[in-house]
C-alpha cells in the first residue's frame, strides 16, 4: 500500500513498532488497523537518499486494503490483442468484507 506520514507519524510508527499515518483527507493521524485489526507490525525501515521517502516492511495481519484484498495493487495493466490498455485483475480475492468492517 502507499500512505502519507509526517514526523509525528514516523515518531509513534518508530517508537510503537506498528505501522502510523497521516491522513490528509481526515488531517489526523490514524493507525493501521485502528478499524479492522488489521495492523502492521512493522519489521524495518528505511529512508531513501534524500530522507523524503520512507519504505516499511512489515508483517500484515489480514488484509492491507480498504478494499478486502491483500494488496492494494491487485491491477495489472496489460494490452489486448489490438495493443489497447486493458486492466487485468490479479491477486484480487477478498480476505474480508469491507462493508462489515467499514460501516458507513
Amino acid at each position: 500500500m502507499v500512505a502519507h506520514m509526517n514526523a509525528e507519524a514516523l515518531e509513534k510508527t518508530v517508537q510503537s513498532g506498528e505501522a502510523w499515518y497521516y491522513s490528509r483527507s481526515r488531517k489526523r493521524l490514524w493507525k493501521k488497523g485502528e478499524s479492522s485489526g488489521h495492523v502492521q507490525r512493522v519489521l524495518e525501515i528505511r529512508v531513501d537518499c534524500d530522507q523524503d521517502a520512507v519504505w516499511l516492511r512489515v508483517e500484515q495481519a489480514g488484509a492491507a486494503c480498504h478494499t478486502g484484498r491483500q494488496s492494494c495493487f491487485y491491477r495489472r495493466i496489460d494490452r489486448d490483442g489490438s495493443g489497447a490498455p486493458l486492466l487485468t485483475m490479479v491477486d484480487a480475492d477478498r480476505l474480508f468484507d469491507p462493508a462489515k468492517i467499514y460501516p458507513k
